[in-house]
């Protein structure tokens, strides 16, 4: 997982008149993940409860700042037994390394209006750089004026970067569980009081 989960940073995308201070609304906010099993299918999973924050500098977005935890513990593949197994020594080892972060080091414009945002990621007692790949849409007014804005970001890591190497042969040729997970977090932000 490269910079997995959540890849998160891509929350610092605003485009108001001045810097502001966003939160992320762990209600409307996952980090998905896919990654191949026997190299035929492709196995999807997600977490919640994800939170973190976000200073948006809407004059100069390269001195917008992310961060952002995910609790390890949610892991939801709609399978138990995996889930239990991801949760385990063999992954992520929940009890010793609770939670995934990720801080930003720098947020750049990207083409076609996506910003490109650096940072460590740190899982399973892990710290690699990882960059992803964001989109944010405009900013909204819902039911009883609250703002919002919505994000999406993908990335791809190696999970071996980051110490998960378990796995098994087959018997026909090639492993168990793929190295490479695609990641994509879509996240709700509301502005901070």
């Amino acid at each position: 997982m490269r910079t997995a989960i959540a890849a998160l940073a891509v929350f610092a995308l605003p485009l108001s008149a001045h810097a502001s201070e966003w939160g992320f609304d762990s209600a409307h906010t996952s980090a998905q993940f896919a990654v191949k099993h026997m190299m035929v299918s492709t196995v999807r999973g997600a977490f919640s409860g994800v939170s973190g924050s976000v200073h948006l500098d809407d004059k100069d977005v390269t001195k917008s700042t992310v961060e952002a935890t995910i609790p390890l513990d949610t892991v939801d593949t709609r399978e138990p037994k995996r889930d239990g197994h991801l949760k385990s020594p063999d992954f992520f080892d929940v009890a010793k390394f609770p939670t995934m972060t990720f801080k930003s080091t720098k947020v750049l414009p990207g083409q076609g209006g996506k910003l490109i945002i650096e940072g460590v990621l740190t899982l399973h007692g892990v710290s690699k750089p990882v960059v992803l790949e964001a989109e944010i849409t405009p900013e909204v007014k819902g039911m009883g004026g609250r703002v919002g804005r919505g994000v999406s970001a993908t990335t791809k890591v190696n999970r071996k970067d980051f110490g998960l190497v378990w796995n098994k042969p087959l018997e026909t040729g090639g492993v168990l569980i793929g190295d490479d997970v695609n990641i994509q977090i879509d996240a709700e932000l509301q502005p901070k009081s």
